[in-house]
């Protein structure tokens, strides 16, 4: 009962971070605009029909090399394009086509813009268009960058002073950055404020990962961390809700960060975990929130970390080297991810599988766009698409593992990418569905890797470990739209690679350990040796004290603890 609480109060407020990351989808999109003229205008006329305003022409809007024909009240005739106007040196007479002189000129007087869909977006309120274009298209990748930087820093920050403290400072960093961002007073200081939203929302989802993982039992982790995932996809589909309905962008902004308001009040309750404060030998703190976990889950005999810490200190290797322990216990960073062979080539593939999954999960989600149709509609489908994906991986975790899971659906992948390739373009729903598979399956992989990460390494360095992939995860999605411009070089470039680079991770994941069934890890050498003759160490070895006090706390909260291993 007590990790049930903690577990739904932590994943609630990833629905903020799926409704971040997705928000500019409809809060920076471009309407149909032409350029501004100087005066009041009488009459319009769009090839052969006419109008007495502009509003009545968008409908008619097909083509961005279209243009309008207005005549103002003093009798002047201008031909509105996007990004320039031409005032015509005859006005006797009001026709669409004119072949006579005309001047051009700049759109001094601003824009007019479509606004039969949205009353305001970003790019209409600082007329991001034209020479200015560039601007709007850097709105998404800024904030991907503040994604990047904040999964380092706040996964290194979660090592040293706590998954708590960075709980309570990014859940309340994403409310205030996100409603600051709604009163921002023009482009630079709305993308400003918006990389700091990115950087908490990015490390408060790195750390939940991490704060739900280090609280659940084994049999219950895969579940609780896969699904986690499904609260972000549920933040996708809160944004398609909430932009068929608020179509201003400030307004809709406003209601998408107060979304999440009831977690904000109450997560200054959630509790440190015992597993980071065993790691920082605050042996007191952890039996504080054992005796809780005991009370909550009405556990007659509760653990002691006493009893657990005494069989450490009892034994002669420990006490060789408990000094050197415990003097580098308070210093990690990413090199200990380097620190012998094997954490090495371990850490060069997960890191692998995170640039490839987000690459993939990026690049078949920019081909799904041609679907057509509502497009809430459609954001709304590829956030529900998601949650079966979760379902299939958490079963197939379970009764296959982790690595089994992850290899086959990473070289399917590789192989729809080939099948794309070979189907004819006139097949437009084939191609739609095969596409459709692609990003299933490399979801697959994409949502596992967060687990299969975090037990991967040891509690000293384990959100510094999902840190550092959520980074090159962040790469990817980068690197993703870079690589569907490639498509102008050949049209399925884009899938090449993506195809490649699943081939690639898939074939490297072979040599990670399975951690199905298996305690989590508190020190490097423990999580060295969990890839080292795996028959021998987990039969003939007795399991290291820390990895045992790591398994009792987390099957801690039980009624009946299970013996068989």
């Amino acid at each position: 009962r007590f990790q049930a609480c903690v577990y739904f109060a932590s994943v609630f407020q990833a629905m903020s971070c799926g409704i971040h990351y997705l928000a500019s989808v409809f809060m920076a999109v471009t309407p149909n605009f032409v350029c501004g003229f100087p005066g009041n205008v009488s009459s319009v006329l769009f090839h052969n029909s006419s109008a007495s305003s502009i509003e009545d022409i968008w409908t008619l809007w097909t083509s961005t090399e279209n243009y309008i024909v207005v005549q103002l009240e003093n009798g002047d005739i201008w031909e509105l394009d996007q990004c320039s106007r031409s005032k015509r040196e005859v006005t006797l007479d009001l026709a669409y086509e004119y072949k006579g002189n005309k001047s051009v000129f700049a759109c001094s007087d601003g824009f007019l813009y479509d606004d039969t869909k949205w009353k305001s977006t970003v790019v209409t309120q600082w007329d991001l268009v034209c020479d200015r274009e560039w601007l709007a298209k850097l709105i998404q990748p800024t904030f991907m960058l503040g994604v990047l930087i904040g999964a380092v820093i706040f996964g290194d920050i979660a090592d040293r002073l706590g998954r708590q403290r960075v709980i309570w400072f990014t859940s309340a960093g994403q409310f205030v950055f996100g409603i600051a961002v709604a009163f921002t007073f023009d482009y630079y200081s709305f993308v400003v404020v918006r990389f700091l939203l990115a950087m908490v929302s990015s490390g408060y989802l790195v750390v939940a990962f991490v704060y739900v993982t280090e609280f659940v039992g084994i049999k219950a982790r895969t579940w609780a961390s896969m699904h986690v995932h499904a609260f972000f996809a549920m933040g996708i589909m809160i944004v398609a809700l909430v932009g068929f309905l608020v179509r201003t962008w400030w307004v809709y902004q406003i209601f998408l960060s107060i979304a999440t308001l009831p977690f904000v009040l109450c997560c200054w309750m959630l509790p440190e975990t015992p597993f980071w404060l065993l790691s920082e030998e605050r042996h007191e703190d952890a039996q504080k929130v054992i005796d809780t976990m005991a009370r909550w889950n009405k556990v007659s005999t509760p653990c002691k970390v006493s009893e657990l810490c005494s069989v450490q200190q009892d034994d002669p290797a420990s006490d060789r080297t408990g000094d050197g322990e415990a003097s580098s216990a308070k210093k990690h960073n990413i090199l200990d991810l380097f620190c012998n062979w094997q954490i090495a080539r371990r850490t060069i593939t997960v890191w692998l599988v995170w640039f490839t999954g987000s690459l993939g999960y990026y690049v078949f989600s920019l081909s799904s766009v041609s679907l057509g149709g509502n497009e809430y509609l459609n954001l709304f489908l590829i956030g529900a698409v998601e949650l079966p994906c979760y379902i299939i991986a958490c079963v197939a975790m379970d009764k296959l593992g982790r690595r089994n899971t992850l290899i086959p659906f990473l070289i399917l992948s590789a192989l729809i990418c080939v099948l794309i390739m070979f189907i004819p373009q006139d097949f437009n729903t084939l191609i739609i569905l095969a596409n459709m598979a692609g990003k299933f399956s490399i979801g697959v992989a994409f949502g596992l890797i967060y687990l299969y990460t975090a037990e991967l390494y040891p509690t000293i360095v384990r959100s510094l470990a999902v840190g550092s992939g959520s980074m090159m995860c962040r790469v990817g999605s980068v690197v993703a739209p870079f690589c569907v411009y490639l498509r102008s070089v050949w049209i399925f470039m884009p899938l090449l690679l993506v195809g490649i680079m699943a081939l690639l991770s898939g074939i490297l994941t072979i040599m990670l350990p399975e951690t199905l069934g298996k305690p989590l890890t508190n020190t490097l050498v423990e999580a060295t040796e969990m890839g080292r003759n795996k028959k021998s160490c987990s039969e003939k070895t007795p399991p290291a004290h820390s990895g045992a006090a790591s398994e009792k706390i987390e099957m801690f909260g039980q009624e009946r603890v299970s013996t068989d291993k």
